[in-house]
């Protein structure tokens, strides 16, 4: 009787070890996963962009009204980042041919007024948030450019024009040290004044220029990226 009670409570004790090992992971972990690097938006990086700018002019004399002056834009850019943190501070300055025109006969005091624009630079701070390799960012600073008023057929006053731009965007890492961005910039070149002889009236006639600008950009950073 004795070694009957024995051999069951063996069994019972082989049934109970066999239970719980079926209970156990098939496979135990080796090792904690790679842990991937956060990007480095920190370093100098060169770049193209170009858009489109959809501008308004104004004559100042009292019979002319505002009107459209649209066109499209192409550049490049130059920059430099330092990265605090999950916070990005950049200077980055651009220039652009510019082909943003527009004229009006409707209330113009002679038969076609038009206002262009052929080149356009800015020179500005940058300050972002990262979420690793996507940079959402503010911007804003220097706008210089020039506007060109007069008579269509006739002579065109041009003044290079100090003003001001601000604007938002986003740039993202594509591969290695490649990244693109998308960005919105509003920017106002202030007033010009206009001759008789090239914008008619009865005298000097002031043009001013403003542009909200759509644009998209690719640059190559030299900087760190890891």
């Amino acid at each position: 009787m004795k070694r009957l009670l024995l051999a069951g409570v063996g069994l019972m004790t082989l049934g109970l070890a066999s239970a719980l090992a079926a209970d156990l992971p098939a496979r135990m972990p080796t090792k904690a996963p790679a842990y991937a690097p956060v990007y480095n938006w920190s370093g100098w990086y060169l770049g193209i962009n170009g858009g489109y700018g959809f501008g308004r002019s104004s004559w100042t004399d009292t019979l002319t009204g505002g009107f459209d002056a649209d066109g499209g834009l192409l550049g490049g850019t130059l920059g430099v980042n330092w990265q605090s943190g999950p916070w990005v501070f950049g200077l980055e300055g651009d220039g652009a041919w510019s082909d943003m025109r527009g004229s009006t006969a409707v209330t113009c005091a002679v038969v076609n007024c038009e206002t262009r624009n052929s080149w356009l630079a800015t020179f500005r701070g940058r300050v972002g948030h990262a979420f690793d390799r996507v940079l959402p960012y503010v911007t804003g600073g220097l706008a210089v450019g020039d506007i060109e008023a007069g008579v269509v057929g006739f002579g065109h006053d041009s003044s290079t024009q100090a003003g001001w731009t601000i604007g938002a965007g986003v740039e993202w890492a594509i591969a290695g040290p490649w990244t693109a961005k998308v960005e919105y910039l509003y920017t106002d070149l202030g007033t010009m004044s206009c001759s008789v002889a090239s914008c008619g009236g009865a005298g000097p006639v002031d043009v001013d220029f403003t542009a909200n600008i759509l644009r998209g950009g690719i640059n190559y950073r030299f900087g760190p990226t890891m």
